[in-house]
């Protein structure tokens, strides 16, 4: 049913003429692999960052005719700039191969190791990381929200606080007790709104300052990973700490990462520490899904004018700058600071409401993202006697 959907939609694409009066998007390769899931339908259109403006348009027509479909409910068409060569997550010239082609992945740079070396976390397929250059952004409260976001589309997702200094997680889930273990061997992660959920802060007293060096937060993030029953999940979401030390560096080397989201705030302060995460992740060759502007405006509840008080499209400008993907933005809102501090993510608390929507359109264009990046071989099962 779903590949007869695909070639359906595939078949709209074709008819429809582009803004810029050329061929079909489906000839000219500009469209990523289509996602479905639960009546949803999700792919992005690849076009040169010049012509973005001019296709907003045609993927809101595109999303309406594709949504006429008997057994579509609802589309969304994410609009990426099309990278330039050597640029992260460049996109290859051939038309796209299906996941499984082993085509479709470049040739490892001379004298670096394959990303398919990095042992994989058994039943998760893929794992991406949402991190910021510095704290006080609003990552934590991004990465749980994006992660509800991501399971609304069907998808079984986790969530790993690898923040092991100032973990957020359990107070942002609502989480208190501690997990348990099966057969003293691994952890049973708590599950919270549909979300598998792991955090050094389930294992320590909140007020507990975590006093370790280098060595032993490699260590504790090494369990978190490996000795933890994820079950089977599609995406796991991993809550970086802020800045580019060990735990982005472990997490980088040791699991392959199908890709970074990036968390700023507008001001110039926080753009630069971002730059320094983005540079990080192409260093060790993560593809980079995209930056997200938080606190991007105030509405006054009162009177209903618009602040831009930490400045406005920063984040967007500095994307477009590094041919980086602009997932898109997120008010200055009391009602996700309120949620936050309750332990319910505005995604789940106000589903139908439009900060919600934010987050869901975030996790949609980030679904795909990961539909243009290269494609990562599953690990073997590991079966202990």
């Amino acid at each position: 049913m779903a590949d007869e959907l695909k070639a359906r939609i595939l078949d709209i694409l074709r008819q429809m003429t582009p803004p810029d009066g050329g061929a079909d998007v489906v000839t000219r390769s500009l469209v990523s692999d289509i996602f479905i899931a639960d009546g949803k339908a999700f792919f992005s259109l690849t076009v040169p960052a010049a012509d973005a403006q001019r296709f907003e348009p045609f993927c809101r027509a595109i999303e309406a005719e594709v949504a006429r479909l008997d057994g579509i409910s609802k589309a969304m068409v994410a609009l990426t700039a099309e990278k330039t060569a050597g640029s992260a997550g460049a996109r290859a010239s051939a038309p796209p191969q299906p996941r499984q082609a082993p085509a479709q992945a470049p040739a490892p740079a001379a004298g670096r190791r394959p990303g398919a070396a990095k042992p994989g976390i058994p039943g998760i397929d893929r794992i991406i990381a949402v991190a910021s250059g510095k704290g006080g952004v609003g990552k934590s409260t991004t990465a749980v929200n994006l992660a509800l976001g991501l399971a609304t589309f069907g998808l079984r997702v986790g969530i790993l606080d690898a923040d092991v200094y100032g973990p957020s997680i359990p107070r942002l889930l609502g989480l208190k007790d501690k997990p348990k273990t099966s057969g003293g061997r691994t952890i049973v992660p708590p599950e919270a709104f549909g979300l598998k959920a792991m955090s050094m802060g389930l294992m320590v007293d909140e007020e507990t300052p975590m006093i370790w060096r280098g060595p032993m937060v490699m260590s504790a993030l090494t369990q978190m990973l490996r000795e933890v029953e994820w079950g089977e999940l599609d995406i796991l979401v991993v809550d970086m700490p802020p800045g580019t030390g060990d735990a982005q560096l472990t997490m980088a080397q040791q699991v392959p990462l199908a890709g970074a989201v990036i968390v700023s705030t507008p001001q110039d302060l926080a753009l630069i520490d971002a730059r320094k995460g983005l540079a990080m992740f192409q260093k060790v060759e993560v593809p980079l899904l995209g930056i997200v502007e938080n606190m991007s405006y105030f509405v006054a509840p009162d009177t209903g004018n618009r602040y831009d008080i930490f400045g406005h499209g920063g984040a967007r400008t500095e994307a477009t700058r590094l041919g980086v993907p602009f997932l898109g933005e997120v008010p200055l809102e009391m009602a996700i600071r309120e949620s936050s501090d309750a332990g319910r993510p505005v995604v789940a608390a106000d589903p139908d409401g439009p900060h919600a929507a934010a987050y869901r359109d975030i996790a949609a264009k980030v679904l795909a993202e990961l539909e243009n990046a290269r494609p990562k071989s599953r690990a073997p099962s590991i079966v202990f006697d």
